[in-house]
Formats: C-alpha cells, structure tokens, sequence
C-alpha cells in the first residue's frame, strides 16, 4: 500500500472510531420502564431529553450521560434506596422533579446519590422534594450542586431527618444558588476539604451550613433564616465565612466550636434569639468587619479561646454585647459599641475613651440570673457609677482600646438586605 492510500485508510479509520463515540440526543416518551430502558441503551456521552410526564425511578446510572427533564419531567422512586444514584463519573441530571427516596439513614435514601465513583457529576435546576436526603455527595470529587429547590421532610422530629445536601468526604464539591427547606441541616459536611458553599439560601431547619472535620473551604453569600443555627464550624480549620447573612436565627447566627485559623468577615447576623456569635474553644481565627444585632448575648467568648483578632465588628443594640468571664483584660481594637456614649474630638472615627462592654455586675448576673431582679435597683445603678468613675474596679475581661464611632458598612451583604427588607 502506498503512503497516499495508508494515509487515506488511517484517516477514514479515525472519521468511523469518532462517529461512533459521538454523543446522540435520545427523545424519552413517559410509559412503564421507559427511562428505564433508555438508560440501559444509552451510549456515553447520551443525551436523554425526557418529555412532560413521569418516570420509574431508583435507577443506577453506570455511564457519563446526560437526564434532560426540561423543568417538567417528574421520576418517582419506588420508596426504597435513592430515586436516581449516579455510579459514574461526567453525570448531568438537569432539569428533573425528583420524588419517592426510602427512608433508611443507614443506606442515606436520597434523591440524587453519588457514589465515590461520580467524579465530576452535576446536579442542576431540578426541584428534589420529600426525599429523606436531598444530595448526597458520598465521596464523589468535583461534585456540582447547583440551583435547586430542596425540600426535605417534615413527618418526624426535626433531629431524624435527612439534610438537604450531605457532603463526605467529597473534596472540590461545589454547593451554590440552591434553596433549602426543612429536612434537618440544609448542607452537612464531614471529613472532607476544599469544598465551596455559596449563594444558598437556608429555611425551616435545624443548621442551615453545619462542619465537622472540614478543612480548607469556602462559606460566602449564603441566607439563613429562621432556623434553629446559621452556621456552625465544628472541628475545622481554614475555613473562609465571608458575607453570609443570618436573620432571626433562634440559638445561634454563627458557631465557632473548635475551628481553628478561619476568617470570619463581612457577614451580618441580625435579630437572632439567643446569641449572635458563639465561640467556643476556638483559635487564632480573624472575626472582622461582621455586624453582630439584635440578639440577647451579641458574642459569647468562652471555652479557652485564644490568639483571636476581633477587629471592625459592629455590635449593636444587643441586649447583652459580650458575656465573657476573665481575670484579666482581653483587648479587641477597632470594634463599633452602639451603647458607647463617647466623644471624638479630634474627628478621627475613633472614640477618646476605651471601651468596657462588661463589668462586675454582668459576671453576677451571669453566675446568678436570678440577680436581673434587683436591675434597676439603686444599689446595682451605684455600683456601675462607681465602675465608670473609677475604672481601676473593672474586673478583667474585654477592652476595646480604639472603639468606633461609626460601624463600617458591608458592602458585600448590602444586596442581600435590599432583597430581605425592601
């Protein structure tokens, strides 16, 4: 054979081997074991377009191919395991109303389920309700879960629920611009790293984003509201939270228990129940620039925290700012006091006298509640004068030696406010 004809046969042997790997759009009509059927048949790299209907559900996708549902295609699970688990990698489920899971924690009965073998597969636009688990990501890599409406249930107690996005050990997995009601923790995450929680909203739930031995992530432009915790960090380190918002959070707008070395700025939780900011046993984090409202205690520091910066925060209108109990001072520089009454003379933003948030009489009420009886007692009103006139009898605890004037102003929640409260 010449160079010509070897030449021609090589490339016509090329042309038939990439016609025959090309991807195809199959048109799936509703009827009994149809889906079923199409996506035993489908080649890798499929496409199936499912048309208005619905569909047999608990399928176990094998190959890289592609559910279309167009917004309108409804699969129905039988009520035992998941409705659709992907066992492949390069998966799209696009467009899909996702219903019928089991309801066993042991087997995490959900409405998608990527196995470890799902690298890469994408979950998007779809409406996934009443399932036990939303998405479980259980050790896929490079997962994507975007713009979905999650609705868990709520037929039993809030704490034997399933979450609506649980992600293990599943690094580079993407969680963003979803909604997620009731069901129990909108995204679990444990033992995992380097995963991206974003643009999120939270309703209806015990924590709205919930860590445990997460490393190295991401928490930024998600909503919490109503629910019992915004944002608990848990045995993490490296974690970013940066303009998140939390809104009338019951116990606590964020959590930081055990986190080490996060940065924690620009979010606002507001009119929150019990406390604001939790941070217990937490290390060498940089909590700035957050706006800390309305809530009962705005941050209690407790638990052996240590090497923190707090800087830039707003703390305002909190019935208590700081419940903190130390023998010596602790100083946080930079912070805004809405119940500092302070002059600035020199017109820089900064206050001409430090800051005290507590005193003596915040420890007794706080070692003996009881005491709130006897507030506006003259003896409690004698005992705050003498602190304020002879600062020398202030117990240790924090110091705000550069207070504000003014509270900064957070640009990168201003948006989600405009939405919230028009």
């Amino acid at each position: 054979m010449n160079l010509t004809a070897r030449t021609f046969a090589v490339l016509f042997g090329t042309t038939l081997l990439a016609g025959s790997a090309h991807s195809a759009d199959i048109r799936v009509e509703p009827g009994p074991d149809a889906l079923v059927r199409a996506v035993e048949t489908a080649q890798p790299g499929d496409r199936l377009i499912l048309a208005d209907g619905t569909y047999q559900g608990s399928l176990v996708l094998t190959k890289p191919i592609e559910l279309d549902g167009g917004g309108k295609a409804h699969v129905i699970g039988t009520g035992t395991g998941s409705v659709i688990t992907v066992d492949a990698s390069d998966v799209i489920i696009d467009g899909l109303k996702l219903t019928g899971s089991g309801s066993s924690h042991q087997t995490i009965d959900s409405g998608v389920q990527m196995t470890k073998k799902a690298t890469r597969a994408i979950v998007r636009d779809s409406h996934i309700e009443g399932n036990l688990y939303g998405v479980d990501i259980h050790g896929a890599r490079d997962a994507l879960v975007e713009n979905n409406t999650i609705i868990g249930r709520d037929d039993r107690l809030m704490n034997r629920r399933g979450n609506g996005v649980y992600v293990w050990n599943a690094p580079g997995a993407t969680v963003s611009g979803n909604t997620i009601l009731k069901g129990r923790d909108g995204i679990f995450v444990n033992t995992s790293r380097k995963n991206t929680f974003t643009n999120n909203r939270f309703e209806e739930l015990r924590f709205a984003i919930h860590y445990m031995n997460a490393d190295d992530s991401e928490v930024s432009g998600n909503i919490s509201i109503g629910n019992h915790l915004g944002y608990a960090i848990m045995f993490s380190k490296r974690v970013t939270m940066r303009d998140n918002v939390s809104l009338d959070d019951r116990d606590h707008g964020i959590m930081l228990n055990y986190a080490n070395n996060a940065v924690i700025e620009g979010n606002a939780v507001v009119g929150g129940g019990e406390k604001c900011l939790f941070v217990y046993n937490a290390n060498k984090n940089i909590i700035s620039g957050n706006r800390i409202e309305g809530c009962a205690i705005g941050i209690h520091f407790t638990g052996g925290s240590a090497d923190n910066e707090i800087s830039g925060n707003a703390f305002v209108g909190n019935r208590t700012q700081i419940k903190f109990v130390s023998t010596r001072d602790h100083v946080w520089s930079g912070n805004y006091w809405s119940d500092h009454a302070a002059y600035d003379v020199n017109g820089d933003g900064i206050a001409d006298q430090v800051f005290h948030p507590n005193d003596a009489m915040d420890q007794v009420l706080w070692t003996q509640p009881s005491a709130k009886l006897l507030l506006g007692s003259p003896a409690v009103q004698l005992v705050r004068w003498a602190q304020k006139e002879f600062p020398a009898l202030l117990p240790g605890g924090i110091v705000d030696d550069q207070p504000l004037m003014r509270p900064h102003v957070l640009p990168g929640t201003a948006r989600i406010w405009k939405d919230l409260r028009p």
